[in-house]
């Protein structure tokens, strides 16, 4: 059961090591001192990751639903722990490492250092990277395993995905070929349009790479806000839109330009529901007196599609907008983009199902008789992925609950303990207090609650059902 899994972490891990050398060549180039910190973080991990492959090589013909959910787990968590090894060899304390490295590969957003701009721009890189790769690996990931764990509704993929049971290996090289290639697109085009708009190179790639990922991790401390550019606010904020939609929606609709699939019936939901939320926003800051017109709808527009997409950029305090404003930003990083999207969240056709499940109870409640069938859109959608969305939905909100209280047991107040909780669990990076806001970062927490955070990062990003069940004793038997 073992074998091929540790086979592919030891890949993944592999591949993570060869990454670290790009910013040590971006050190070298730039002149800098701690090139030697990704080369030694780079051996490490090349040698456990080849060692893992090597020990363990054999061609995979299959792979059981058993041995899906262990390479999962194992394989994000391996590869954030080993993503720390140049934060730690830097000088940064493990538990900051781990959070930091958790954060990234998790396209959460949140940061544990509270003078970013101080870093060397190695580390920056480093982090834009591991934002880049988190970002394309869960859309993989999502559409690729997720289907065939039966994870939160994540079933409707299925259609694409049916025999990945029996050409596991060869069915994954399709898709991320694929996706790939679409995500790279985006990436270049964000990329030279921030340039075009005056962000400098390095800068540009850094932000391009957390955009379209939506990560979030910027080179500034003050995010998006130090640039004061509305150019660049709304190339963002469009590119922002453009990751949280299903990667393999662009190919689709290049091959067949049919824009009548359960997805589009997504799309457009996700943009419904966005401009409302940007439009309401808007008018209640205009009417609050908070921005002129203009300056409300480009701030709206940022702040909100940056949250609902769970990037995690900010160009203002939107805490100080007022307790109303907080509150909705609440709502709006419980949203989510599109399934199988780099974006977090509860995401869109979730709540569809489940507002189309409350629908549907509703009206067969006063006409017990009539049989109605679930639908999104045009699309049926069968009863085990109404189940499996329940199911999710009830295991987000327990852990949402079980992990604000522990680490309310620490000591901190509730306020921060749930706000911390609800950014990482959706990955949508600032909290509701000053402290962890959208100006503030996760620096103060102490170790303990730093950890529980990077777990709660990792557990949100790969749908908590996939973590879950490797505690169940039914699983192991």
């Amino acid at each position: 059961m073992w074998q091929p899994v540790l086979m592919i972490c030891g890949y993944f891990i592999s591949v993570l090591g060869i990454a670290m050398l790009f910013p040590a060549a971006v050190d070298i180039y730039y002149s800098g001192v701690n090139w030697s910190v990704f080369i030694s973080a780079a051996i490490v991990s090349l040698f456990i990751g080849v060692s893992l492959f090597l020990a363990n090589h054999g061609k995979i013909k299959d792979i059981s639903i058993r041995q899906a959910y262990l390479l999962t787990v194992l394989s994000w968590f391996s590869v954030t722990i080993v993503a720390a090894l140049p934060f730690v060899f830097y000088g940064t304390p493990w538990p900051d490492a781990l959070f930091e490295a958790a954060s990234g590969v998790s396209t959460t957003g949140a940061t544990v250092y509270a003078d970013v701009e101080s870093l060397p721009r190695s580390i920056l890189l480093w982090r834009a990277l591991l934002n880049g790769m988190g970002g394309v690996g869960i859309v993989i990931f999502a559409i690729a395993m997720l289907p065939f764990l039966g994870i939160g509704g994540m079933q409707i993929f299925q259609r694409e995905n049916s025999d990945v049971n029996e050409k596991f290996m060869p069915k994954i090289s399709y898709i991320a070929k694929r996706i790939i290639l679409v995500y790279f697109i985006l990436v270049a085009a964000c990329l030279l349009s921030l340039k075009a708009a005056g962000m400098g190179w390095f800068d540009a790639v850094c932000h391009s790479l957390a955009t379209i990922s939506t990560g979030g991790l910027s080179t500034k401390n003050t995010s998006i806000g130090y640039f004061n550019n509305a150019s660049i606010e709304w190339i963002i904020t469009l590119f922002m839109f453009l990751g949280a939609l299903p990667l393999t929606w662009y190919h689709s609709l290049l091959m067949t330009r049919d824009v009548r699939s359960l997805r589009s019936t997504q799309v457009a939901a996700f943009v419904k529901v966005l401009t409302f939320y940007i439009l309401f926003m808007t008018i209640w800051l205009v009417w609050r007196g908070v921005y002129q017109p203009m300056d409300a709808l480009r701030q709206a527009a940022f702040n909100i599609t940056s949250i609902v997409t769970s990037t995690g950029f900010s160009s203002a305090d939107w805490l100080s907008w007022g307790v109303f404003a907080a509150t909705a930003f609440v709502i709006f990083a419980q949203t989510g983009g599109c399934t199988g999207s780099t974006s977090g969240g509860v995401k869109i056709f979730r709540w569809q199902v489940i507002l189309a499940q409350l629908k549907r109870i509703f009206i067969t409640t006063t006409e017990p008789n009539r049989m109605m069938p679930l639908k999104v859109g045009r699309t049926v959608i069968g009863q085990e992925v109404a189940n499996s969305v329940f199911v999710f939905f009830v295991a987000y909100v327990f852990s949402l609950v079980l992990i604000t209280a522990v680490i309310a047991l620490t000591g901190v107040d509730f306020v921060t303990s749930f706000g911390a909780t609800m950014a990482c669990l959706s990955n949508s990076g600032p909290g509701i207090s000053a402290n962890i806001g959208p100006v503030g970062n996760f620096n103060g927490l102490s170790d303990s609650v730093k950890l529980i955070l990077a777990f709660t990062m990792l557990l949100g990003r790969l749908e908590i059902l996939t973590v879950v069940a490797l505690f169940f004793r039914n699983f192991w038997r």
